[in-house]
């Protein structure tokens, strides 16, 4: 949605107090059926006019409501924030607790005092939110193949969220991406589908808190539902005219469609995830959003899914150029919520008609509306004995150091050493000198990505805490002198140079490219740097594998850090040698371009570094 090794890690885990403390109650907490609601909602759904429920079937965005008193006007079901949409009063912890708070007393005036749920994409930690912890994207966490550190991030989501007063995000993303061109390749755990549906489902159990009446919980939402990995490059087409894949066609069969994208669905069904969201995709040439058999013949039926599924950001106009046309296909397909930002009035006009003519039938309206209050009642909504407000004491914690460390584990975890010639690393604190270049070494927006305070991420100081990578070096080894300079220069007489490339921030279809090969200007760096005769140590920052072509040969060493988020300290850690490297790539890194897309299990696989490659040393 737009604005919008195994042992050594679990040891890391259980040694940390507050988390074992975490996890011993989650195992405890028994996952309730949402369909074990329906007693205590249906007298509420009974007292409801159709108006009501409509209301409760769409989610417009908080800076699209023209005016506040519209929420208890229409009796919203949800209000969101995409990536980048804050308050008015801005985006600190302070302010979005008070907006969530006003609004949710707000949605409580209506006639019936059914409270919204308030959505958030907060895919790498509650990122929108300046000082959040923000840790590596789910590309990063496919290498650590920890499912315990996962639960454990899904957790410190979910605190971090519930403290601004917000239940929902729309997260995990359990997307099987299969060609590294697609913009959204980090915010899939791997090219190997069970790996997505291991590390998807704990994701679900940390942020949902092993049952949703937890009032710590967040409501967790698996997406994008179904095929959006699979889409065929030149799908699309961007304003500009060039080729894209975002949003595009998945031009597979069922079997294929079942085998490769549907487990991750599947398992996080099976871990109680309470809300879907349908993606933007076509398959075999029509929209998901409007295919019955994907929505409600497998997903409701087969899979005995009880929660509620949501449209993406416009995603219905997309089935028909008719809205009307396109609204009906898609309710009647088994859409539940609408995600319409700032069409919500055009939304509850047009179902209305299509259920006062009969083409909506209001069996289809009570299921969709009964999905959404099951999860409202199990969260505790409903209780008009409960606070509803935010738990103003999780401030305390938010973006902590509790929370940081956790995060920096992730990167230490992800981290994947593709070289190491000569042993260059890890770094010796009895160096003369190391000289540190590139404009990724100290710049947190690049190493946090996108979907971090703006949808598409940006560079430089875009979060406050957190370390950069440079300042991790500096911390790590404060006796050791310790050089930067962006362009490389004072390199010459330093026993070893760490130079940090790769992409700068981007998120969705922006991020579609059609060469993944470093780019020009990092390429020159890195032989101005060789030229020298300085070991380089090469950290490369991306979402996804990049063509290194000379690079491999330049550089003594290179790491894949991926996007590591805010604690830059956690690179540090290993390129010291505090901690051994112990990430196993996540996807297939290609030789040359020719190569994409590259899955294991391709006829002629033959990649630079194989699935599941990483090489280690000793701590």
């Amino acid at each position: 949605m737009r604005r919008r090794q195994f042992c050594q890690s679990a040891l890391m885990v259980t040694a940390t107090p507050w988390l074992l403390q975490g996890a011993t109650a989650l195992a405890q907490t028994t996952q309730r059926s949402l369909a074990a609601e329906d007693g205590k909602i249906k007298p509420l759904l009974a007292k409801m006019t159709l108006d009501e429920k409509l209301g409760q079937m769409v989610q417009p965005e908080l800076g699209n409501i023209k005016d506040e008193a519209d929420i208890e006007k229409y009796s919203f079901g949800s209000v969101l924030s995409g990536g980048g949409a804050d308050p008015v009063e801005g985006n600190s912890l302070l302010a979005w607790t008070n907006t969530i708070d006003r609004l949710i007393a707000r949605s409580r005036k209506s006639r019936l005092g059914i409270p919204i749920l308030y959505g958030v994409d907060a895919v790498h930690g509650h990122g929108n939110v300046l000082g959040a912890t923000v840790y590596p994207h789910n590309v990063a966490l496919g290498c650590t193949r920890n499912a315990a550190l996962v639960e454990a991030l899904g957790k410190v989501t979910a605190q971090e969220v519930r403290a601004t007063g917000i239940h929902w995000t729309f997260a995990p993303c359990v997307a099987v991406p299969r060609d590294d061109r697609w913009g959204r390749t980090y915010e899939g755990y791997s090219e190997d589908t069970a790996l997505v549906a291991q590390l998807g489902a704990a994701a679900v159990r940390g942020m949902q808190q092993g049952g949703l009446q937890n009032p710590q919980a967040v409501l967790a939402c698996a997406k994008h539902y179904i095929g959006d990995g699979g889409t065929t490059w030149g799908s699309t087409k961007r304003r500009d005219g060039s080729s894209g894949m975002d949003q595009g066609n998945t031009e597979i069969d069922e079997a294929t469609l079942r085998k490769v994208h549907l487990p991750g669905y599947q398992a996080a069904v099976a871990a109680g995830v309470g809300s879907i969201m349908v993606s933007y995709n076509s398959w075999n040439g029509v929209k998901a959003s409007g295919i019955s058999h994907l929505l409600t013949d497998i997903l409701k039926k087969e899979l005995g899914f009880e929660g509620f599924l949501v449209s993406d950001y416009y995603a219905i106009g997309q089935i028909d150029r008719d809205y009307k046309k396109a609204l009906m296909l898609s309710i009647n397909a088994g859409m539940d919520m609408a995600m319409e930002p700032a069409k919500y009035e055009l939304f509850i006009t047009t179902l209305r008609e299509l259920v006062v003519d009969g083409s909506v039938s209001m069996a289809r309206i009570d299921d969709a509306v009964t999905r959404i209050l099951r999860v409202k009642s199990m969260m505790g909504l409903l209780d008009s004995k409960r606070d509803q407000l935010a738990d103003r004491s999780l401030h305390a914690s938010f973006g902590g150091a509790a929370h940081r460390e956790i995060a920096r584990q992730a990167v230490r975890e992800s981290l994947v050493l593709l070289k190491n010639d000569k042993q260059v690393l890890p770094l010796k604190r009895s160096a003369k000198r190391i000289h540190v270049a590139g404009i990724g070494a100290d710049d947190i927006g690049m190493q946090c990505g996108g979907w971090t305070v703006e949808w598409q991420g940006k560079m430089g100081a875009v979060t406050s805490g957190g370390t950069t990578i440079l300042q991790g070096l500096r911390y790590a080894a404060p006796k050791t002198v310790i050089t930067y300079a962006v362009d490389g220069k004072g390199v010459e007489g330093a026993d070893v140079c760490v130079l940090v490339v790769g992409e700068t921030p981007y998120a969705e279809g922006v991020g579609d490219k059609e060469d993944l090969s470093l780019s020009a200007e990092d390429q020159a760096l890195l032989a101005t740097v060789q030229k020298s005769g300085v070991p380089v140590v090469l950290v490369v920052l991306s979402g996804r594998p990049q063509i290194l072509g000379a690079a491999v040969d330049q550089a003594a060493a290179i790491v894949a850090a991926w996007l590591p988020g805010s604690e830059g300290q956690g690179v540090a850690d290993v390129l010291f040698g505090d901690h051994g490297p112990t990430g196993k790539l996540s996807f297939s890194w290609p030789r040359n371009m020719a190569q994409e897309p590259i899955n294991i299990g391709d006829a002629n696989y033959d990649p630079l570094f194989p699935y599941g490659f990483g090489l280690g040393y000793k701590a």
